[in-house]
């Protein structure tokens, strides 16, 4: 990235005196606040035309005041090599010549539960924010490359509703690339549901596996959020589905995390048939623990590490608390369209924990030769509070008056609309496949 150079100031020499060395420094530091003055007020009047006019004749990059064109285009292989650059620290960007990938009125395959604009969300900035990293680009994102690269092969996503949410965004950001409706399926099947390019032979696929080993939350549809039972031993029922494929992202953190300060997990040992059952009762991170060890020893037993690859995503921040950024916390996300720009900014509610116990249990894999790649994303995703669906979705339940009172009550911040976040996600996966 390029610096911007120091405006250059002509000195005219007086002659050497001690009267003449302070009447200079006292003109040179008024000419210097001056120009300095005018340029902080240029910059505020530039930013908050872009605001007011919706930021459809510039895009704008904000960080501690300061503005750069912010069309700084990615490179068909970015920095991916350069180690050194972190492509999960950085800032996002106005940019609405690039942004979005695609059109979520237009794909055929989006789910209602993530597509505002369908159901009313008027303001459509979310959409036109580019992350960018500090120092490198992230690779750009081409679906036919993609999809060569998955020809013959599987892709599966296996997680909660988060998860679904990425699989929902990158099935739109390549079915864009496939005119002919003839060339392309979704096939749903209990808690598998499939996306297949047939031209390319590409399969897509999400598998609802929220807690990773079995539990009593296994059907997509009817299941408990507040009162979980995992099985401590018992994976290969999901397991078998997974199993033959060449890609595998892994998500599981927004199950295991606390509804209630009192909250805890269930945890069943042995079975009914066999007269041995035991439940026994823990933290939800202790859960989590078990579900990790269990799958990170079926990893280690199954996995050719020749062909399939493995990802892990980060925490998805939820934005229900709005005093994080300084809000009401009773209006949760509701009305919030644009991100926030303080960089470093990490919510008081976001965990790291749970992505810190993942990682610590995948590097036992090393040694195997087996590597699990992280997708960071926590971060990135947690500056952006305008990015969720709020009241603008499809409600699977009616609503009852006292919600339509009070719309933050049922404002959605957990999930992402599309396009939007995961997009990213699925470029960080993208340039993952393709360079690294």
């Amino acid at each position: 990235m390029k610096t911007e150079a120091t405006p250059k100031m002509t000195v005219l020499h007086a002659p050497v005196g001690v009267r003449s060395i302070i009447s200079s420094l006292v003109a040179f530091f008024i000419v210097a606040s001056s120009v300095t003055f005018l340029l902080d007020r240029g910059q505020e009047a530039q930013v908050q035309m872009a605001v007011e006019h919706g930021r459809q004749e510039m895009q704008v990059k904000v960080e501690a005041g300061l503005q750069e064109p912010a069309m700084r285009g990615t490179t068909d292989a970015g920095d991916a090599d350069e180690e050194e650059c972190n492509w999960s620290r950085g800032r996002w960007v106005y940019d609405n010549m690039s942004r979005p990938l695609y059109s979520g009125l237009k794909c055929a395959f989006i789910f209602p539960e993530v597509a505002c604009d369908k159901y009313g969300r008027k303001d459509v900035m979310y959409q036109h924010w580019r992350w960018q990293p500090h120092g490198c680009d992230l690779p750009r994102f081409d679906a036919t490359k993609l999809l060569e690269k998955l020809r013959n092969k599987r892709l599966v996503f296996v997680g909660d509703s988060v998860n679904r949410n990425q699989w929902v965004s990158l099935v739109c950001m390549v079915e864009a690339s496939i005119p002919d409706d003839r060339h392309k399926t979704r096939i749903f099947n209990g808690s598998l549901i499939s996306f297949k390019a047939l031209e390319y032979n590409a399969t897509i696929d999400f598998y609802w596996s929220p807690l990773l080993v079995e539990s009593n939350s296994d059907n997509p549809i009817i299941h408990r959020v507040e009162y979980r039972i995992i099985r401590a031993d018992r994976i290969e029922k999901h397991a078998s589905v997974w199993r033959d494929a060449d890609i595998i992202v892994f998500n599981s953190y927004l199950w295991w995390r606390k509804q209630k300060d009192d909250m805890r997990m269930k945890v069943m040992y042995g079975s009914f048939e066999d007269g041995d059952a035991r439940l026994d009762e823990m933290e939800m991170i202790d859960g989590f623990e078990i579900a990790l060890k269990k799958l990170t020893e079926w990893l280690g037993e199954n996995i050719d590490k020749n062909k399939t690859r493995i990802f892990f995503a980060g925490s998805s921040p939820t934005h229900s608390w709005a005093s994080n950024w300084g809000g009401e916390d009773s209006n949760k996300c509701l009305n919030e369209t644009e991100p926030i720009y303080k960089i470093g900014y990490k919510a008081a509610t976001t965990d790291y924990s749970l992505m810190a116990k993942a990682k610590s249990y995948f590097k036992t894999l090393e040694p195997k030769g087996i590597h699990v790649q992280i997708l960071n994303i926590t971060e990135l995703s947690d500056y952006r509070k305008d990015g969720h669906p709020t009241v603008f979705r499809r409600q699977f339940v009616p609503l009852t008056k006292e919600q339509i009172a009070n719309p933050a009550s049922y404002a959605d911040c957990t999930h992402w609309c599309l396009p939007g976040v995961p997009d990213v996600w699925n470029e960080f996966l993208y340039g993952y496949l393709m360079y690294k």
